[in-house]
């Protein structure tokens, strides 16, 4: 079978699984790209975290945490300051993947990273975790998952009560988030593509780095 065969029928947590193995070996034998310091991480620890999907943050818990003005974490948006500025999910920082050691992130924070898939976040995660970072998450799906679960949502076809009361709470998430719930017959796929919200905080959200920082000077 080819490689490219093998690899097409991974998971997708199966294929950053694999990622951040070899991400290891190439630390191992290259050193860390981004710093002077050794990178070092626990194997048995990075399998049982990837096989328990314990490094993963769901788009419906971070919508809640952002409508709750949750403060105890910090979002990474890994993506090119002008993808920043076209969009971005709200409370979120822009810090590219080469500037994450030299960043103001401390090891102690809570840390969700995300961009536009997958890859990227793995990269960011496995440097983090590697360099002693304790509380490092990836957004599932990046921001595509974000889109499709919380901006524009989609109510399945011939949609059950639990399935059309599921959607109805999360059509008022995808509002809050200035997202357009949608309800054609059509699959999303043959769907013309929303356009993207405004990127700014809903009204009465709370960036948490701000906050933390309010409540630190208030000490």
């Amino acid at each position: 079978m080819k490689v490219t065969q093998w690899i097409n029928k991974l998971s997708l947590n199966q294929k950053l699984a694999a990622l951040l193995f070899v991400l290891g070996v190439v630390a191992l034998f290259a050193g860390n790209p981004y710093g002077g310091a050794k990178a070092t991480i626990d194997a048995q620890e990075l399998a049982l975290i990837v096989e328990k999907q314990a490094d993963h943050v769901s788009a419906e818990d971070l919508a809640d945490w952002i409508i709750q003005n949750r403060a105890d974490y910090r979002l990474i948006d890994l993506r090119t300051e002008p993808e920043f500025a076209a969009y971005h999910i709200p409370t979120s920082e822009c810090i590219q993947l080469p500037n994450l050691l030299t960043s103001d992130l401390q090891r102690n924070e809570k840390i969700i990273l995300y961009s536009e898939g997958g890859i990227h976040s793995a990269q960011a995660w496995f440097l983090l975790k590697a360099q002693g970072f304790k509380s490092v998450y990836m957004l599932f799906g990046g921001l595509a998952e974000w889109q499709e679960k919380i901006l524009f949502p989609q109510i399945p076809e011939n949609a059950t009560p639990e399935q059309l009361n599921a959607f109805q709470k999360i059509a008022e998430v995808s509002k809050f988030f200035g997202g357009a719930p949608q309800t054609g017959s059509e699959p999303a796929a043959l769907q013309p593509k929303p356009s993207l919200p405004t990127p700014a905080l809903p009204s009465g959200a709370v960036n948490p780095k701000i906050q933390t920082k309010k409540k630190k000077e208030g000490c």
